[in-house]
């Protein structure tokens, strides 16, 4: 009967992931694989297609970078903020911060962006009349690939703090007097303790800023209105078509694609987060 009762509690979700995760994933995907004269699979040949290939190279990139840096510098502020009062004032603003800035994205943030250090943005006017500096010397840059990097690292460090601070909190003040009791320093307890504790977090949370970057649409689409350089580009592109026409073959064979390798990525971050747990329990 309890087993029961807990199963009714999660029908509702059940039903929301079939309809509005499940369901459309399933269509979208299978679409790769029909054309007039039904099943086919000579839709595939889209994945080794020359521009795929670099939409595909470029999506990696991008999300490389950004999940590199991003958690570089979370994992900074999560060390910084690890120091502070659980329940002070400035230790809470900035976790609240955080979950909101990890959530801002899409239009907003590219509206932002253009405003602060767009072509005529603020920042941007403000250095060239009054310092000189011409921040597109080189190249309108914040409207092509490149120009993705700054507005993802916006939303990537808030979510690393997010993700990796609960692993660093977990940190117990004891495994340090133990390794010093013991005759150790600093550098024998980062390199025994500390690192192979915080490992498997940091390379998890690493795997899932990788993966929020790479499935980043609406940033990428309101700040590239031209070209599809990334994959989620190259997917509109093919639904909405240059000429009116569309082509959903393509789009489902693109989005398999990235679901491959969304899965691979989940399922290693899924591992990594299990085995961090361990310490954090």
């Amino acid at each position: 009967m309890k087993r029961l009762i807990s199963l009714i509690g999660l029908a509702p979700f059940t039903v929301y992931i079939l309809l509005f995760l499940a369901v459309p994933t399933m269509l979208a995907v299978g679409s790769g694989f029909t054309d007039d004269q039904g099943f086919t699979l000579a839709n595939l040949q889209v994945l080794t297609a020359p521009a795929t290939l670099s939409a595909f190279g470029a999506s990696v990139g991008v999300s490389c970078i950004t999940a590199v840096v991003g958690a570089l510098i979370g994992a900074i502020l999560c060390w910084a903020l690890a120091g502070l009062p659980e329940n002070g004032p400035l230790r809470r603003v900035i976790d609240a911060a955080s979950s909101v800035l990890a959530q801002f994205g899409g239009v907003m943030l590219a509206f932002a962006f253009v405003a602060t250090i767009g072509i005529q943005g603020l920042v941007t006017v403000t250095l060239r009349d009054r310092l000189g500096v011409d921040i597109y010397a080189e190249g309108v840059w914040l409207y092509e690939l490149p120009g993705l990097i700054l507005p993802y690292l916006y939303f990537q460090v808030p979510l690393m703090v997010i993700t990796f601070l609960p692993a660093v909190v977990a940190l117990q003040p004891g495994w340090a007097e133990a390794v010093a009791t013991l005759g150790g320093n600093s550098f024998s307890y980062w390199w025994r303790i500390g690192l192979p504790v915080l490992a498997p977090a940091f390379l998890g949370s690493l795997l899932l800023l990788f993966a929020n970057a790479f499935s980043s649409y609406a940033t990428a689409a309101a700040l590239i209105s031209q070209g599809a350089q990334i994959v989620p580009l190259q997917i509109r592109a093919a639904l909405i078509g240059e000429t009116g026409g569309s082509n959903s073959a393509t789009a489902g064979v693109l989005a398999l694609g990235m679901i491959v390798v969304m899965t691979v990525v989940m399922l290693a971050y899924g591992r990594l987060m299990a085995r961090a747990g361990r310490w954090q329990r």
